[in-house]
């Protein structure tokens, strides 16, 4: 049966609460991308997610609860630094990496004793969540490794014979997926850059937030979704150019017959496909991969992106497209 793409009505959101209880998937929206979601308490719906997606078993999922929902169900415990970000960034594209209760599904934990949880702030996904009832794991609807959905269309095209109901809540606001915090510890710890920024977390926290790599003394830390060094990537291969040589580039790719797809500020001569990039890290992250799939599906056989600034702003966005460069070229 193909997916069908509906406005969230509340017949809609009704109907995607009763497959979820039926143990079938949906395609909900939330801020950052939309995902596919499942009930996350039971085994057989969250099974469907890893085998939709061809996701590694080991890799957890994240739960979305609704907004004041009971977290002990999920979570043994709440420490202090989750509260202070609770308040300061829930509803929003903040996912914990908390100690997990007894009960909660190893698939969803991917074995390990953490489990992550997030509060969407997009109202469909909180309409959804409220008429379910319960926690949705909800990793992005898209097949593993690849580029992430941010419009019910991208969902409907990954999915076609595989999720029923896709709910349309639109293009996706933030446009790359939640920061995750690992605050199971004492000492919080940043695993994925995104919206909510390293220096906001700080702040909010009133001390500094660490990456592993800048801990003194080194811990293993929680297996984490978009963690791997390939991920988010188009199907054709994909590398970054300063901005100084990114005509140079495209120059030396049409000299060797390539076709070659560009998103940069400014137009470089002999672009096969040229798209206008963003100058702010936000409206860039919405538009990104949007972009990589527009292009992924020209048929080139390159694509550059300009670099771009090593600053913080824009360091979520770097940290996708160095994944996404990695996994890049395999059709």
């Amino acid at each position: 049966m193909a997916a069908r793409i509906l406005p969230p009505s509340t017949e809609a959101i009704a109907e995607a609460a009763a497959l979820l209880r039926a143990g079938q998937l949906v395609g909900m929206p939330t801020e950052t991308v939309y995902g596919l979601a499942a009930d996350a308490s039971s085994a057989d719906a969250v099974a469907r997610i890893f085998a939709a997606k061809g996701r590694p078993n080991d890799h957890p999922v994240i739960v979305h609860v609704a907004a004041g929902a009971d977290l002990s169900r999920w979570a043994a415990r709440i420490p202090e630094a989750a509260r202070r970000l609770m308040a300061g960034f829930w509803p929003g594209p903040l996912t914990l990496i908390l100690p997990r209760a007894p009960g909660v599904l190893d698939a969803v934990t991917g074995r390990q004793d953490t489990v992550g949880l997030r509060c969407p702030s997009h109202p469909v996904a909180q309409a959804l969540l409220s008429a379910f009832g319960g926690g949705l794991a909800a990793p992005s609807a898209n097949r593993f490794g690849r580029v992430s959905p941010t419009t019910a269309q991208h969902v409907a095209e990954e999915f076609d014979q595989t999720v029923p109901l896709v709910l349309d809540g639109g293009p996706c606001a933030v446009g790359i997926e939640s920061t995750i915090v690992d605050v199971s510890t004492e000492l919080p710890i940043l695993l994925r850059p995104g919206h909510v920024s390293a220096a906001a977390l700080s702040a909010v926290l009133g001390s500094p937030v660490l990456t592993p790599a800048q801990m003194e003394t080194r811990r293993e830390v929680p297996r984490v979704s978009g963690a791997l060094s390939a991920h988010y990537a188009p199907r054709t291969a994909l590398r970054l150019a300063d901005p100084d040589v990114l005509a140079a580039e495209v120059a030396a790719a049409r000299g060797q017959g390539a076709t070659v797809g560009v998103w940069s500020a400014r137009e470089p001569a002999g672009a096969t496909v040229w798209l206008p990039a963003p100058s702010e890290p936000e409206a860039y992250a919405q538009a990104l991969y949007a972009t990589l799939r527009e292009l992924d599906g020209q048929g080139l056989d390159m694509l550059l992106l300009e670099s771009p600034p090593a600053t913080p702003a824009w360091a979520a966005i770097r940290d996708r497209l160095g994944r996404a460069c990695v996994g890049s070229g395999t059709r």
